[in-house]
């Protein structure tokens, strides 16, 4: 069995037993999860966007895509039962023509939509929980913008796999010209709760603070979005796919993870890099692309070697950007007088930082294996001055980023 089949299969394995699939009958084996119509809806918002929910009697990896000639969404399941019913019973609305569902390509089952006019997938994500469900917003978009969005359907060897989320256009280097965008993305949640601790979970408490810093930033005149704003699954890519969407100048990932072994207190911030800068670091970047591989994403599988030198290319400007940011960072958290870790600012090869046209940062604001950090974590006045201490750290870089265009067109 070569590496790729091995990694397929374990991926397969590892989705089948974290969704609790029987293996007693093959008719079950069809339908690992059945659209529950009751929980299910599409409905149009008063600004002509599309939400589109499906309720599932249990979570299951899918994939979303848009498509040409016509225009069309579609997204594949492996794989939901949609039990003979007609697509109709969803509800119509003015921007979807025409909706269709039933088999794909063999373990996918399709749901198929074609567009009265250019659309963008705005949002998409997957509770889990007592009613899993799976949610999906369009929003209308310019012809050139739909154009750069429209992918080719995923097949092949791929196809067991969820394609690669789809990504816009980078953004220009800010200039101080508009407003700071920051994409912040609450680490973890859904099916991946994090680390755990006293009644606690990283995703609840990070959901938390980043809500908190976003109105923070809001106040500064920042521009903040939010890669996910409830408890649901996001994968690696699509949290940097929602960064890019949003245009962002900057993507900080907010994470408080646990070591069993060893002293592991206060905030730390850390940098992309090929190799960890200790075995801490190593272990809790293995952690976090872990919990992305049981939901099923593998982001180990793009090795194209053009795609990587391009990509190196592009974060030869940025990385130097996120360096810059880390020591904004740090010393604006210390000169709040919070607690650091003793090495403060670290590198370790997390995926969600490798986006090479936005500089990426992840923040640990404590640990969870720690009292001391949960009791800080779980403090409102804490929280406040840690937003404050960032809101401050990300004012101070972004004029010396914009300085540093100008000197650079000069």
């Amino acid at each position: 069995m070569t590496g790729a089949l091995q990694r397929m299969f374990w991926v397969f394995a590892l989705a089948v037993l974290a969704l609790g699939a029987p293996f007693a009958a093959a008719d079950e084996l069809r339908a690992l999860s059945r659209l529950d119509l009751a929980r299910s809806s599409m409905v149009e918002t008063p600004d002509g966007k599309v939400n589109l929910t499906l309720g599932l009697s249990q979570p299951i990896p899918y994939r979303a895509y848009l498509l040409d000639a016509p225009p069309r969404l579609v997204m594949e399941f492996s794989e939901l039962d949609f039990g003979g019913r007609d697509p109709g019973l969803l509800g119509r609305v003015e921007p979807i023509r025409a909706l269709s569902w039933g088999e794909g390509e063999p373990g996918w089952t399709r749901l198929v939509a074609e567009l009265a006019g250019p659309m963008s997938i705005e949002q998409t994500g997957e509770r889990t929980g007592a009613a899993p469900a799976i949610t999906l917003r369009l929003v209308r978009v310019a012809a050139a913008d739909f154009a750069a969005q429209v992918t080719a359907a995923p097949g092949g060897a791929r196809a067991g796999l969820p394609d690669a989320a789809i990504v816009a256009a980078p953004r220009r280097r800010q200039t101080g010209g508009t407003p700071l965008v920051v994409a912040l993305d609450p680490g973890h949640g859904g099916v991946d709760p994090g680390a755990e601790a006293e009644g606690l979970t990283e995703a609840q408490l990070m959901l938390g603070f980043a809500r908190e810093l976003k109105e923070a930033l809001g106040r500064a005149g920042v521009r903040a979005v939010l890669t996910r704003d409830e408890d649901v699954f996001v994968s690696l890519e699509a949290r940097m796919s929602a960064a890019r969407a949003a245009r962002a100048d900057v993507l900080l990932s907010l994470h408080a993870d646990a070591l069993a072994e060893g002293e592991a207190v206060g905030a730390t911030v850390y940098l992309l890099a090929s190799e960890a800068s200790d075995a801490a670091s190593a272990r809790l970047a293995e952690r976090h692309d872990r919990a992305d591989l049981l939901a099923g994403v593998d982001l180990a599988g793009h090795d194209d070697v053009v795609a990587e030198v391009l990509m190196d290319l592009a974060r030869a400007e940025t990385q130097p950007r996120a360096d810059g940011l880390a020591v904004a960072l740090q010393a604006a958290i210390l000169g709040a007088g919070l607690k650091m870790h003793k090495k403060p600012v670290q590198a370790a090869a997390f995926s969600v930082l490798k986006s090479p046209d936005i500089p990426s940062l992840l923040l640990e604001l404590g640990f969870m294996s720690s009292p001391a950090d949960r009791a800080r974590l779980s403090d409102p006045v804490w929280r406040a001055t840690m937003a404050g201490a960032i809101v401050a750290a990300l004012q101070a870089w972004a004029v010396v980023d914009a300085a540093e265009v100008r000197y650079l067109r000069q």
